[in-house]
């Protein structure tokens, strides 16, 4: 054997090695992107019911915002009719009831005045003298 022989046996032997590990890698990566594929094909599969419901439950609940806009925007409505009748009733009955019950308290006073009662704090004033205090004996 010459030595272009040898080199061109070297070289090919080299060559065989490297397609050996190229199909290897084709291969892995082959069984790679088989995997993706198939992950890919379950997570659609997944996905898209789950949209739906996911379009469903946004749904209803705009529904139910849309209702709860319109019960607070009612509830808004009676607190001012409410807020206004507080008002008119106030301003109709509160001063004339103020002006009976400052007539009722005078009266009052005038009667307990007149009759000797007892004045407006309510009991005659009590004047009590302080006991003093018992102290025990000491135990040494």
């Amino acid at each position: 054997m010459s030595g272009g022989e040898v080199a061109g046996l070297l070289v090919a032997v080299f060559w065989a090695i490297l397609v050996s590990f190229l199909a290897v890698a084709l291969v892995r990566l082959a069984q790679t992107l088989r995997a993706a594929t198939k992950l890919v094909t379950d997570v659609t599969e997944h996905a898209v019911p789950l949209l739906g419901e996911a379009s469903r439950t946004v749904k209803s609940a705009q529904a139910q915002l849309d209702r709860v806009e319109t019960i607070a925007s009612d509830v808004q409505d009676v607190a001012a009719n409410a807020s206004a009748l507080s008002g008119t009733v106030a301003s109709t009955f509160g001063g004339p009831l103020v002006k009976v019950a400052a007539f009722g308290y005078g009266v009052r006073q005038a009667l307990r005045r007149r009759g000797g009662g007892p004045p407006a704090g309510g009991e005659p004033a009590v004047r009590t003298i302080p006991v003093p205090r018992r102290r025990s004996p000491r135990k040494d």
